[in-house]
């Protein structure tokens, strides 16, 4: 991602341009689903030298503000992808662990309405659709 789209990210967040957010927002750009040790390693690339706090402070702060979306797949460490707010869902295979998004078939959040409520006011469903992928069921 260019760092004018990085920046302007962060503007628009209302938080401080960096070059630690401004080159985990170009990381997760470039490497979509990535985990934060990923994103470190593609962070180190690009700036040298870069504590491993440092990294999870700035994934923490970028979703807190809504920039990055966290998503777990059971069994792995956390992944992250810019917060596109457009309600989609992700497939995961289950043998090599590539990640796909896939949109919401509803379209408005949430895309889900279970059984019973238990008083909660819902506004997000998070679906995961578990499989193989073509190149695991080519192998």
């Amino acid at each position: 991602m260019e760092a004018t789209r990085s920046s302007e990210l962060l503007k628009q967040a209302g938080m401080r341009v960096t070059a630690i957010r401004t080159a985990v927002i170009d990381a997760v750009a470039e490497r979509p689903h990535a985990d934060a040790d990923e994103v470190r390693a593609l962070v180190v690339e690009r700036l040298g030298s870069v504590s491993v706090q440092s990294v999870y402070d700035a994934l923490h702060a970028l979703r807190e503000a809504g920039v990055l979306r966290r998503f777990e797949l059971a069994g792995h460490p956390s992944r992250f992808e810019i917060h596109a707010h457009d309600n989609h869902h992700h497939m995961a295979c289950r043998q090599c662990g590539l990640v796909k998004d896939v949109p919401c078939i509803v379209g408005e959040m949430p895309c889900l309405t279970p059984s019973e409520k238990h008083g909660f006011v819902l506004d997000e469903a998070e679906v995961i659709y578990w499989g193989l992928c073509e190149a695991c069921q080519r192998a």
